[in-house]
């Protein structure tokens, strides 16, 4: 046997058996975990700003101040539940150990009244951390296997939602609303039939809800299966997508009205309260106090699963919004209703300004219309539909808004049509130089109207309630064809429209084409 240290058998042979040794200990410990920063740097951009995830559940509640009025124990509670949520995002993507620990997750079950803000809630809550987000009705889905959507659909547009990040998408959120829509009475309701929309999908709901692996590709969608084909086929070549997506660290959030479920308690808590006499509160009618006292077993009543309603522990109630929280929402709340009209109005050059009076009175018809923050939508089409009508093509650039405004629009509109009268000429004369400089921008002609052209378009235009543009390129239609032929024939490119060739375009197109034809020259008009 050779030695090539020139060592003693014996002390080569023990050398060999240590070194031996250390290689089976260095490959019995354990791979050694790398640090939150190293981790940290192979993460994708999108992964990394929800690692560095860093907010309190006040600096949330905060943040939802700014663009939702009232619900201030809805607040606290999402921010809570937010808060965790990602904070253990956060720690999962720091050491891949947490995340192989059971995690409780704070999916969200959110009650009250249409137009209090819960969809709002959810949606400025995903854009502050900067996750995915997404959101159905409960009502589209039946159980798998029969016609109409499946819950599993809500996972595929999520990641759509990423952009086709799967990685992403398993940190996003999705929100189902109308899931009050799903509960289902014993025995089927009554009808004897399968539920396919009720429990059923409560079924799917509170797999996805747990721990789930989602198919990328739904076994109707064709394309979405050759694809995964093709990427199967690629073997080992190339960097294949991922064809499954895990819901562990998806954060779901449902919601509801629930009317039948408060009449449910409210009976629950009258009959227990017989002969003892009933509170103010109690006696108000009011949906949101009867909804706080909503037990678990009253849920199952109303007919949801016990294994579904147990996946949403953490529970929010909605107050509904009064007449002076719809204002504080015109005056505080940003991106509001009336920051979305005065920008509409601005895409017109048009400005104006809504008295504190105005803001009250629209506070309370929307108010009256029982569908919360929803009903000021309702109320500012009523009011300024005429005024997006009428005023972008009259001379009109600022307007007042006042409770006379909102009580009689019509009327409102009118009178300010007629303190601008004096300006309609100038608005018209604006409007044809407009006209013109399009029409040298596709034709390469020049068009100059003569004072007595303008009068008789404008009155034209008054008399048949008509905008200058659609009047001028009604009258006008032919106007190119004709003068490129007297263009060649003449040389000329700039024309003068008088008040006889504004009256009757086409005849007098026609005399001046055929006169083109004889060959006499002129100073480049007509």
């Amino acid at each position: 046997m050779s030695n090539p240290t020139g060592d003693h058998p014996y002390e080569e042979l023990q050398r060999r058996i240590q070194e031996a040794l250390q290689g089976a200990r260095s490959a019995l410990s354990p791979a050694p975990v790398p640090s939150a920063s190293a981790a940290a740097e192979e993460l994708p951009p999108a992964l990394r700003r929800i690692r560095g995830f860093s907010l309190r559940p006040k600096d949330a509640r905060d943040y939802l101040n700014r663009f939702v009025v009232q619900q201030h124990e809805a607040k606290k509670v999402l921010s809570v539940a937010i808060c965790d949520h990602y904070n253990h995002v956060r720690q999962c993507l720091d050491d891949p150990r947490v995340g192989e620990r059971h995690f409780h997750k704070q999916n969200i079950l959110l009650l009250g009244p249409t137009g209090v803000g819960k969809t709002h809630l959810m949606r400025t809550l995903a854009r502050l951390v900067g996750v995915p987000y997404v959101k159905a009705d409960a009502t589209k889905f039946t159980e798998t296997g029969y016609v109409g959507g499946d819950v599993e659909d809500l996972v595929r547009d999520l990641v759509r939602a990423a952009g086709g990040d799967v990685n992403l998408a398993q940190y996003g959120i999705i929100y189902i609303d109308e899931i009050d829509k799903l509960a289902a009475p014993a025995g089927g309701g009554g009808s004897g039939g399968r539920d396919i929309s009720g429990r059923g999908v409560q079924t799917n709901l509170l797999k996805l809800m747990e721990d789930s692996e989602v198919s990328l590709h739904a076994s109707n969608d064709m394309a979405g299966q050759m694809q995964a084909m093709m990427d199967a086929g690629k073997g080992g070549r190339g960097k294949t997508r991922p064809n499954r997506i895990s819901t562990r660290h998806i954060l779901f959030i449902v919601s509801g009205a629930f009317d039948r479920l408060a009449e449910s308690v409210k009976k629950r808590v009258d009959s227990s309260m017989v002969g003892f006499g009933s509170p103010g509160a109690g006696d108000s009618g009011d949906v949101g106090h009867y909804l706080k006292q909503v037990e678990t077993a009253d849920l199952v009543r109303h007919g949801f699963e016990p294994e579904f309603i147990g996946r949403l522990p953490v529970r929010v109630i909605c107050e509904p919004l009064r007449a002076e929280d719809l204002a504080r929402i015109l005056t505080t709340a940003e991106e509001n209703i009336l920051e979305q009209y005065k920008l509409a109005f601005k895409g017109y050059g048009l400005d104006f300004r809504i008295s504190p009076e105005a803001i009250q009175e629209i506070a309370r018809l929307a108010h009256r219309e029982g569908t919360g923050a929803r009903g000021l939508m309702t109320v500012f089409e009523r009011v300024f539909r005429e005024f997006k009508f009428e005023l972008p093509n009259s001379p009109v650039r600022t307007f007042d808004v006042t409770p006379e405004t909102i009580a009689n629009p019509r009327a409102a509109v009118e009178k300010i049509l007629a303190g601008h009268a004096h300006l309609l000429p100038e608005s018209h004369r604006r409007e044809l130089e407009e006209f013109a400089k399009r029409f040298t921008d596709q034709h390469g002609i020049t068009l100059l109207f003569s004072e007595a052209a303008r009068t008789l378009l404008g009155d034209t235009a008054k008399t048949q309630d008509r905008s200058m543009r659609s009047l001028c390129e009604d009258r006008f239609k032919d106007l190119a064809n004709g003068l490129r032929i007297i263009a060649q024939n003449r040389g000329l490119t700039t024309f003068m429209i008088d008040a006889d060739f504004a009256r009757d375009p086409a005849q007098e197109l026609s005399r001046l084409v055929v006169e083109s034809f004889g060959g006499s020259q002129g100073k480049g008009n007509l």
